[in-house]
């Protein structure tokens, strides 16, 4: 299942996997809000609620991953370190719910600024 996610002038495309709240998301589509920056994580604030999932629930991501945070509840959107990192791993504040992976490279998310809206959309 693939997105495409307009920040401002950036536009990435993420692959999502068959999670329950992934297609919870899908079902909302499309969606707008501020992007966020804590480190190198874009997050959002969105309406679909959804808990933890137990077969995705992630501590440690990976540079490009994507993931549901339900105490926010926030889509968020990896590219590298955030201020929970330790020893070189990328830490979200707490669980998340691992979504998928960017297509292509996330360090575009460099360029977003806080502030900027985020747009979800069926790619």
């Amino acid at each position: 299942m693939r997105i495409k996610i307009t920040i401002a002038e950036v536009t990435v495309f993420a692959e999502l996997n068959e999670s329950k709240t992934s297609r919870l998301i899908i079902s909302r589509l499309p969606l707008e809000s501020k992007a966020e920056l804590w480190g190198q994580e874009v997050y959002c604030y969105i309406t679909p609620r959804a808990g933890l999932e137990k077969e995705y629930t992630r501590d440690v991501m990976e540079v490009g991953d994507v993931a549901y945070w339900p105490k926010g509840p926030c889509f968020c959107l990896f590219f590298g370190l955030t201020p929970n990192s330790r020893g070189g791993k990328i830490m979200p504040a707490s669980s998340v719910t691992f979504l998928g992976r960017i297509v292509g490279d996330p360090l575009i998310l460099k360029k977003v600024k806080e502030g900027d809206i985020l747009r979800m959309e069926h790619a």
